[in-house]
Formats: structure tokens, C-alpha cells, sequence
């Protein structure tokens, strides 16, 4: 696991400029890569590399690495799996290699094969590919976008990163904040790719690949290698279905065991990690390492049902409980980011994984386990409003429904905000509602609070768009496998992705998820939907395979998820900063809302009137983010110009 980076040269920049803004970079990510950094220009192209070092240790895994033949230059964060295999291929077929890594076998394939070597890789990567003697760049992203890659193109120039704050180290990229990525980040909790919530920042979509020459002037649109498709492949009994996909899950998680370094496991006691744990278990000759994250308050904690699945596969267990003021744990964890960021579990990923670092280099964990076999909650509840919507007529649901809504929601009650949700839900067509459900800001609340240019120039834009394109293009024959396909094209990269990425890289550790093992992705979507929600049994199918490996209190339990105590955390350890931030005279929140209006929901919240804590979370989340990377720039130590400012 590394952070890459790179720049084409400017005309104007010498040889000393040149490698400044490389080590800036590389400086500005040197948490994903804290045991060594490298730099590699010539004329036209520089690349920066920082190590985190887990396979073959020694200096000759350093990157940016040379092709034999000296015309290939690669970059290159994460790690291919099945490496071993492709290079004793590529050894039957008269290569020679000098290293032990995974970089080399990268690089040699793409010599031989281009872009089409991106079919044979089974892996979590980004990678760049400098080609000196056509002068073109390549850079792909894995399929499921485990890895990030950010990019930059204009004025005549070329860069991308690991992360936004390295590109934001070179002098030509703008610091110009995107209005429609602000009004998405308010909506889903994250800005969605390909957008930044910078203008003219791009994240390479997963399952992507860009080629093109320094002398494109338009750069082309990245290209599209993988989609995944949701047909049922053959008629297989459910025990066939689960023998086979145990029999996959297991050879993902042995293939994720090879390192270098120590290696353990996130375990969280629910079906995703206890089962990834109870696989390692079988392949290591020691007790596997395992760590837990807990909190003070009993019903977010789960460390418990941790502690039972590490006494049952007898794993050197590890615990940390967060007790501690998490007032300086938000203003530092959230900085890593560079973008808003308001799913509240990154504050307890980042303590497992800093736990985690204590004692390993690389954990496993259950990511992906939920998208790919519907083990949210949110499907149950989508499934009964998609029956609902069966039921009646169309034209009854979008004359009837909407006024009704509206009737519901003049009471602030609970029961008649989700029935307002419900009916607005049902008004609409399938795709629009799964967004309206499931959305992080009430539009109403939306439109109550929004301002002057702002509201403006963004009333035309739907943030739903995004959902409803991605859910209309799934090659998926029933609406369940349409909102899984929506889901990790979105949700997943989006904001799981995103968070584990962030968190483990600020500890410098490597996380590693077996059930994001493409060939396991494709085997579930696969599965007929009815076997992995099964009425309101969710994650069906998985659970009925695991049977002989976990027991069934851990196996039927009652889903908790990575649940924070937000709402205690906003009334009290989080007021300070609220009270401070919510009263901003260089607001970035006051560049959208009425500052009054958010001031005046602020002080209801707090006085029990009424509850608005998603709300108010992702506004504390955007301006914390503001005060950082517009108006006290730490990433210079220069204040932003008020011309940068403004939306």
C-alpha cells in the first residue's frame, strides 16, 4: 500500500522546481507511505512514490520503477493477488524479473499486453504508467475502486495523486469549489465520482482506465473495463450456491494472507468479519490478530459478540474503547479527507485501525459483504415500499400521494415525518424513491435553509440524477439487483470505500477485504435475489452457507453496523466546535444557507424541540472542511484569497 503522485513538467519549471513540488507531494501523503520516498522526472514527466512496504522489503521494490527495455516508468498503490500465478506465466513465457513484488509483474504485463492486462489482475489498485517514448500517459483503477486516484487537466497541464492535498500542493491547480458536488455532498453524505468538490478535480471512476499524449488538448473520456452484471447464470439448488461460494470466500481470504509484514483482522462479531476471521484461522499455523473498536455507551457497543467469535477461533485478541473527548479526534481525522466527509463511522474506523497499526502492517476485514448479498436494513424497508407501490395504481400514487405527504409532514412527530417519507416514496417511480428514502438531508429543509446565488444557480440540479442513471443502467432483470448494482457503483466507492481508504492510511495500515474479491462480486450477483433476501432475512444465502463455521447467535443477531452516538456527541463533547463553527463570520455554510435559519435549527436541537442531527452533522462536517481548505489553508500555511472563497 503506498501514495503515488505525478505532474507533466511546465515549461517555465527547472529541474529544482520540478523535484520541490515532488517532494511536496509526496510529503503531503507520506502517511500511506512512511517507510521510504522516491522521485522520478525527466523533461516532460515527474512521478513521486511513497512506500509502505509489504511485500519483498528490500530496495528493490522501490518505485517510481523502470521496464528492462527503460520506456515504462510505473507508479503504483495497492496490491494484485494473485501476482504469483501471473508471473509464473509471464516466466514461461521468457521473462526474467530482479524483484519479489507485485510491481514488477504489473509492470511487465502491461509491457506486453497494454491496457488489456487489466482483465487478468485480481487485486486493489492504482497505478500510473508513463510511456517515454510516446510521451502518453495510462492510469487505471481497480474494478470495485478500493484504491483513489485524483486527477487534474487544464492550462496546458496534467496531474493526479493518491489524494486531493497533493494536488494541491502544485501552483497551476485551482482551488475553486464545485456548487453541484456541494448540494451531492449534503444529499449522500460524500461527492460522488467522478466529481470533486473541487472545479476541475476528478476522481478516476473504479473499473476505469485514461490513456492519452501530453499533446491531447482535450483529455479523452476514461474508458469503462468492467461492469458487473446481475443475471442469474444457471439453475443451481441453494446448497450448490453455497458450497461454491464458501468454497470462493475462503480462496479470497488465502490469497489476501500473503505479506511480508504482520498480518491480522478487523473484527466487529458480525457475519462479514467473523466469517473472514474464521477462514484466516484456518490458514495460520498462529492465532490470527484481531481487534475491535467499542464505546462507553451499551447500545452502540458490540465488543462483546467480538470477544465471543475471537474465543471461539482462539485469535490474539485486541480491544479499545472510545472513552476519550472526541473533540480533537474530529478536528484531526477529519482533515484526511480533503473533501466533505460526513459518514460519522470514520471516527471509529480511524481508532480500530490505529489500534490495529499497534499491531500489524495488514488487516482483513467484511467490507462489501452487505452490498453484495443485501444485508442492509434499507432493502428491507425498499423492498415493502416497492410491494406498496405494486399495489396501487400509478395515477392514484402521484395525484393522491403528494398532498397527503404534504398534510403529513405540518407535524414534526416522528411517525408523520416517515410517513411523509413513505407516501413521497411511493409517489414516485422506483429509482427516484430508493434516492428519496435514503438521502442524508429532508428537502424540504433543503429548500427551507437554501440562499440568494447559490440556490439559484443549483435549483435545476437533482442530486438524484446520479442514482436514478446508475439504477436505469444496471444490466439486472428485477429491482432488488437494479438497487444492489446502484449501490456499489455509488454508495460503496463512495463513502465505505472512501472511509476505510482514509482511516487505515492516516495509521499507515493496509486493509484488505476478501469479500471485494471481484470473482466473489460477480458469483453473488449471480445468486437470485430471492436467496439473499429472503422476505426480511437479510444476506440470506451467505448466512445459510456459513452455517458450519459460525454459530447461529452470530449468524442471526441483530445487525448494529459501525453506529456512532452521534446525536449525544452533537449536544455535548461536539457543542464547542458547533457553537464556534455555526457562528463563523467567514462561514462557507453562509455561502449556501441562511445563516440565521441554521443558527435557529441549531438552537431547537439543542433545546429538544426537535431533532435535526444528520442535518446538523453534515453542516458541521462542510464547515470544518471549509475552515481547513478555504480560508485557513493548512496544507500552505497561506490564507486563501477571498476570490477562492466564494462558491
Amino acid at each position: 500500500m503506498c501514495g503515488i503522485a505525478g505532474f507533466s513538467i511546465l515549461p517555465s519549471f527547472t529541474p529544482q522546481q520540478t523535484e520541490q513540488y515532488l517532494q511536496a507531494m509526496g510529503d503531503a501523503i507520506a502517511h500511506r507511505g512512511p517507510d521510504a520516498t522516491s522521485i522520478w522526472h525527466d523533461a516532460n514527466f515527474a512521478l513521486v512514490h511513497r512506500r509502505l512496504s509489504i511485500i519483498d522489503l528490500s530496495e528493490a521494490g522501490t518505485q517510481p520503477m523502470r521496464s528492462a527495455c527503460g520506456r515504462y516508468i510505473i507508479v503504483f498503490n495497492g496490491e494484485i493477488y494473485n501476482y504469483q500465478a501471473l508471473k509464473q506465466q509471464l516466466l514461461d513465457a521468457g521473462e526474467l524479473f530482479t524483484t519479489r513484488t507485485d510491481t514488477e509483474v504489473l509492470l511487465k504485463l502491461f509491457q506486453r499486453f497494454g491496457k488489456d492486462c487489466l482483465a487478468s489482475l485480481n487485486g486493489m489498485f492504482a497505478f500510473v504508467v508513463w510511456d517515454t517514448e510516446l510521451q502518453q500517459v495510462f492510469m487505471a483503477r481497480d474494478r470495485l475502486g478500493k484504491k483513489p486516484l485524483y486527477y487534474y487537466h487544464g492550462s496546458g497541464s496534467f496531474a493526479f495523486a493518491s489524494e486531493i492535498k497533493a494536488l494541491l500542493k502544485l501552483p497551476f491547480v485551482p482551488r475553486k469549489v464545485r456548487q453541484d458536488a456541494v448540494k451531492d455532498f449534503f444529499f449522500y453524505q460524500y461527492v460522488p465520482d467522478p466529481k470533486t468538490i473541487f472545479e476541475g478535480l476528478s476522481k478516476l471512476a473504479p473499473g476505469h482506465y485514461l490513456q492519452f499524449s501530453l499533446a491531447d488538448k482535450v483529455l479523452p473520456q476514461p474508458v469503462k473495463y468492467w461492469n458487473l452484471a446481475f443475471k442469474v447464470k444457471e439453475q443451481r439448488s441453494p446448497e450448490q450456491i453455497g458450497e461454491e461460494l464458501t468454497a470462493l470466500i475462503d480462496d479470497a481470504v488465502k490469497i489476501r494472507m500473503v505479506s511480508d509484514v504482520p498480518l491480522g483482522a478487523f473484527l466487529s462479531g458480525g457475519v462479514d468479519s467473523s466469517a473472514v476471521v474464521g477462514m484466516m484461522a484456518k490458514h495460520s499455523a498462529t492465532p490470527v490478530t484481531t481487534c475491535a473498536i467499542g464505546f462507553a455507551s451499551e447500545q452502540f457497543d458490540e465488543v462483546h459478540y467480538a470477544r465471543q467469535v475471537a474465543e471461539l477461533f482462539a485469535t490474539s485478541h485486541h480491544e479499545f474503547t472510545v472513552k476519550e473527548n472526541v473533540t480533537d479526534s474530529f478536528s484531526q481525522i477529519s482533515h484526511y479527507f480533503d473533501e466533505p466527509f460526513a459518514d460519522p463511522s470514520f471516527i471509529p474506523t480511524y481508532f480500530v485501525a490505529k489500534l490495529a497499526r499497534q499491531q500489524v502492517t495488514v488487516a482483513l476485514a467484511g467490507d462489501g459483504g452487505d452490498e453484495s448479498f443485501a444485508g442492509y436494513s434499507k432493502y428491507v424497508v425498499d423492498q415493502t415500499e416497492q410491494q406498496l407501490r405494486q399495489r396501487f395504481p400509478a395515477a392514484l400514487r402521484q395525484n393522491l400521494f403528494p398532498p397527503l405527504a404534504r398534510l403529513a409532514g405540518v407535524s414534526k412527530a416522528t411517525p408523520f415525518r416517515k410517513a411523509r417519507s413513505l407516501l413521497n416514496a411511493l409517489a414516485t417511480s422506483p429509482d427516484e424513491a430508493f434516492f428519496v428514502t435514503n438521502s442524508f438531508f429532508d428537502a424540504v429543509l433543503w429548500q427551507y435553509l437554501v440562499k440568494g446565488d447559490f440556490a439559484r444557480q443549483t435549483v435545476d440540479y437533482r442530486p438524484s440524477e446520479l442514482t436514478c442513471a446508475r439504477y436505469q443502467e444496471a444490466d439486472a432483470d428485477d429491482h432488488l439487483s437494479r438497487v444492489l448494482y446502484t449501490d456499489i457503483n455509488t454508495y460503496l466507492p463512495g463513502d465505505i470505500l472512501v472511509k476505510v481508504d482514509r482511516m487505515t492510511m492516516a495509521n499507515s495500515l493496509e486493509a484488505r477485504a476478501p469479500l471485494l474479491d471481484y470473482r466473489v462480486v460477480e458469483f453473488a450477483a449471480g445468486i437470485p435475489s430471492r436467496l439473499k433476501l429472503h422476505g426480511k432475512d437479510k444476506k440470506h444465502i451467505l448466512k445459510q452457507s456459513l452455517k458450519t463455521l459460525l454459530p447461529e447467535d452470530i449468524l442471526y443477531r441483530k445487525k448494529m453496523g459501525f453506529s456512532v452516538p452521534l446525536s449525544h456527541w452533537l449536544s455535548n463533547e461536539l457543542r464547542p466546535i458547533a457553537d464556534n463553527l455555526f457562528y463563523q463570520p467567514d462561514s462557507g455554510l453562509a455561502q449556501c444557507f441562511d445563516m440565521r435559519k441554521v443558527q435557529g435549527l441549531w438552537q431547537r436541537h439543542l433545546a429538544g424541540e426537535h431533532q435535526f442531527t444528520q442535518e446538523l452533522w453534515s453542516m458541521l462536517v462542510f464547515e470544518q472542511w471549509w475552515q481547513h481548505y478555504m480560508v485557513d489553508n493548512q496544507l500552505t500555511g497561506k490564507k486563501v484569497t477571498e476570490s477562492k472563497v466564494r462558491l
